[in-house]
């Protein structure tokens, strides 16, 4: 019987030679990572059970990312408590508020390898799909189950295919794709579903543009987002693999329950409207919208490629006034990376506030948060109401390129005009 890459994944992870879609697996999960703010619900669920140990401690990631360092007494406590649950399991997997973004350090910390099933306390954690990977997010007592078991049941997605065709033009990025393929099939279109990434043009996509890709699969409501593992994989995993892993690959003759073929080479910049994330205009459409606040970073994009098109796009200009430009690089990596290629530097020449990496000014409880009235253009994945401060301000979502452009023009700017 024929298989996608996720119903590989499923039977090999559930000790099965075939799974077929709407089927109940009970899966042993490879990698599982928490962060500080659904971590203390998931121990808080696990005491409950009466489990004082993990299943194991050499597969769990903890990072304090989402209001780090802490913003207020309460989140201090949750911090301190977080260290005591580490140290009392031995978990060495552990990442301080100095060290990124959860969807960045999995990654980059050689966790997420194709053929693996990594399961995250994050609806986000459908980044890692973009190294060949089933990567999901639970809620977090689904977590805790996992912190006492190793294991959690799933259902066998539909699998739905995006055939990639052609080559992104000049400042059009990974971004500007994902946003015209939820604004074409909706926020809840690929339901449940494992999105696929596939085709010639995925080939032409970094990994730090495919995991921007798979950040956003869940905005259309799939389950999983993955990107078959290929060169670009492997160079990306050489150093930072953690183990052998094994490639895994759909069957010519998979079925898929729908199937959508993009040209990007067709492909213009791409602006998600508040208060949806497929509320998607092209970028041309609505320029001249006045921003108050652009902010570029996030799991989504704050990886160095965002940072250095951003650059590139604002050319030496200064942040228009009264704008306030947020940067906040997704790891400490991102962040060195970044200061050694004078990339820091410039941003904040330009006038532009650079934080610590971490999730910023992303969910509304950190740096950047809106007033009522203010208009954020974001490099972020969401922007429901309230997402980013007060319930009257707005969020439009775009690319680094389309953030940086707006950021020197002071309104929502198409960045081929720049």
């Amino acid at each position: 019987m024929s298989m996608t890459i996720a119903e590989k994944i499923l039977a090999r992870a559930s000790g099965r030679k075939q799974v077929s879609p709407g089927e109940i697996v009970e899966a042993n999960v490879d990698v599982t990572m928490a962060h500080d703010l659904t971590a203390p619900l998931a121990i808080e669920a696990l005491e409950g059970m009466k489990v004082k140990r993990v299943w194991d401690p050499s597969k769990v990631v903890i990072v304090l990312d989402h209001q780090a360092p802490a913003t207020t007494l309460e989140l201090a406590k949750d911090h301190i408590m977080l260290r005591k649950f580490v140290k009392d399991n031995k978990i060495q997997n552990f990442y301080d508020v100095d060290q990124g973004i959860c969807h960045e350090i999995v990654p980059e910390g050689g966790f997420a390898l194709p053929g693996r099933l990594v399961v995250g306390a994050d609806s986000h954690s459908c980044t890692y799909g973009a190294l060949g990977c089933f990567a999901t997010g639970v809620g977090s007592t689904d977590m805790a189950a996992i912190f006492a078991t190793g294991k959690l049941w799933f259902r066998v997605p539909e699998s739905v295919l995006f055939r990639i065709d052609g080559k992104m033009r000049n400042r059009v990025a990974p971004k500007d794709l994902i946003l015209k393929i939820i604004g074409d099939i909706g926020v809840d279109g690929a339901t449940y579903r494992a999105a696929e990434f596939a085709g010639d043009g995925i080939k032409n996509i970094t990994v730090a543009g495919r995991m921007t890709m798979c950040n956003m699969g869940v905005e259309m409501g799939a389950k999983t987002a993955i990107v078959p593992p290929d060169r670009l994989t492997r160079e990306y995993l050489r150093g930072r693999a953690r183990g052998k892993y094994k490639e895994v690959f759909s069957d010519r003759d998979a079925g898929y329950v729908e199937e959508r073929t993009y040209d990007v080479s067709k492909l213009e910049p791409q602006v998600a409207c508040p208060h949806r994330v497929d509320n998607v205009r092209p970028a041309r459409d609505v320029q001249g919208v006045e921003v108050d606040q652009a902010f570029l970073g996030s799991c989504t994009n704050g990886r160095l490629e965002d940072l250095v098109e951003a650059v590139k796009v604002m050319g030496g200009k200064k942040v228009a006034k009264g704008v306030r430009m947020i940067v906040s690089p997704a790891s400490r990596e991102v962040y060195v990376d970044a200061l050694n290629a004078g990339v820091i530097q410039k941003l904040v020449h330009a006038g532009a506030i650079v934080e610590s990496p971490a999730c910023a000014a992303c969910m509304g409880c950190h740096v950047g948060i809106l007033g009522p009235g203010e208009v954020s253009i974001s490099s972020s994945n969401r922007n429901f109401k309230g997402r980013q401060g007060s319930p009257d301000g707005k969020v439009y979502l775009a690319s680094p390129a389309t953030v940086a452009a707006s950021a020197v023009k002071g309104k929502i700017t198409d960045p081929r005009d720049m």
